[in-house]
């Protein structure tokens, strides 16, 4: 499965809409037109729309908001939720560097919330695309439960995979042989994580308060906030202590919480502090979540000192984070399509077309320039990768 970081074809998102709930898509809708403005410039943006009625209503908000549609798709099939990092389409490469679509097991986050649109959104996609699609549905997984690094290690919380209300008939080992086989991973970092009752129906999400940069960085929160967070001490000394596949300790960069409890653009209070790590890397742009906070400018400027190469675009996630979730939750990347050549053939980046950066540690790297399709293999670095044609 690609990283996140590299080059992306297109994101996804499923437009909010009020067939399920009978109201709630106005207050969100500004957050998806932001993104959806934010990352046109840098690829695709293909919307789920749920009927032709609410196609042309997203072309409206579109419109109006001046939004440029030469990079947007807009497809028809019904959803129950907008959450499309859970149950849409996760993107890998098979052996033969084809593009093929996993489609997990979905069931409404151990089925709290109706899920049955939803769960069928994936094939939905590889029909649209006419891409490879394999069914997995004998393992329910969703986007959000895992980070990969790109280098062979996983992160996830057992209680948003390996619990009860999501696969009870499998073993830890049978579900890591899952994600091995499938997601290309051999390195674990489990946490046990915390089940959430009807407050936190994902059981605590990984992407909620960790996330990998490169194969040697953890992005998360302090002791202090984790515990705020709920991550309890004996998974925090984990994150803390992670070793990546090479055997190496992680470095661990802070980002804070809200300085005060979310309140939406209608005056109520989350009732909690909120997270940024569950920010989205697309091509050219981080997504950020921001919340109308003195804290907003400090994450961004810690987050944009981790990716110098990218802008760095602050996402209004009061609203939708009463329902739970933030950016990252209502994002899902679609990595450059098959090229036909094997990964194995295709030729290093030459120095011309790398660029020196320096993290946030003063650490000299090597990344793409902009506009540089590529991606990376743990052997050779940098390789060429051409567009689909």
């Amino acid at each position: 499965m690609p990283f996140e970081e590299l080059v992306h074809e297109g994101t996804w998102l499923q437009w909010p809409h009020d067939y399920t709930y009978g109201f709630g898509a106005s207050e969100f809708e500004p957050t998806w037109i932001a993104m959806t403005a934010a990352l046109v410039d840098g690829e695709k943006v293909h919307i789920i729309a749920y009927d032709e009625i609410h196609e042309a209503h997203i072309l409206t908000l579109l419109a109006s908001a001046e939004v440029s549609m030469e990079n947007v798709d807009i497809y028809i099939a019904p959803t129950d939720d907008f959450w499309v990092r859970d149950n849409g389409p996760i993107f890998v490469y098979d052996s033969e560097a084809t593009l093929t679509i996993l489609d997990w097991g979905f069931n409404g986050w151990g089925g709290n919330t109706p899920f049955e649109l939803c769960d069928v959104i994936p094939d939905s996609v590889a029909e649209f695309l006419q891409v490879p699609i394999i069914d997995l549905s004998a393992m329910v997984l969703e986007g959000g439960a895992f980070e990969i690094d790109g280098h062979g290690t996983l992160m996830a919380t057992r209680t948003s995979i390996t619990g009860a209300d999501r696969n009870p008939d499998l073993s830890e080992s049978e579900i890591e042989d899952f994600l091995e086989q499938y997601i290309g991973v051999t390195n674990f970092i489990w946490l046990d994580g915390m089940f959430g009752g009807l407050e936190d129906v994902t059981d605590q999400h990984i992407d909620g308060f960790a996330k990998f940069h490169g194969n040697n960085t953890i992005v998360t929160m302090n002791d202090t906030d984790l515990e705020y967070w709920y991550v309890s001490q004996s998974d925090r000394a984990i994150l803390f202590n992670a070793l990546n596949s090479n055997g190496d300790p992680f470095n661990h960069i802070f980002l804070p919480l809200t300085q005060y409890n979310v309140t939406t653009t209608w005056g109520q209070s989350v009732g909690f502090r909120a997270s940024y790590v569950n920010y989205y890397v697309a091509n050219g742009v981080v997504l950020v979540p921001n919340y109308n906070d003195p804290q907003d400018d400090v994450a961004n400027e810690l987050i944009a000192s981790l990716y110098p190469d990218r802008e760095v675009v602050g996402v209004d996630c009061r609203n939708i984070l009463i329902n739970g979730g933030m950016v990252h939750c209502i994002t899902q990347q679609q990595p450059i399509g098959a090229t036909g050549i094997g990964v194995s053939e295709l030729p290093q980046l030459s120095e011309d077309e790398l660029i020196n950066v320096y993290d946030l540690l003063g650490r000299k790297i090597q990344t793409p320039k902009k506009g540089v399709l590529y991606l990376w293999q743990y052997k050779s670095g940098f390789v060429k990768k051409a567009l689909a044609h």
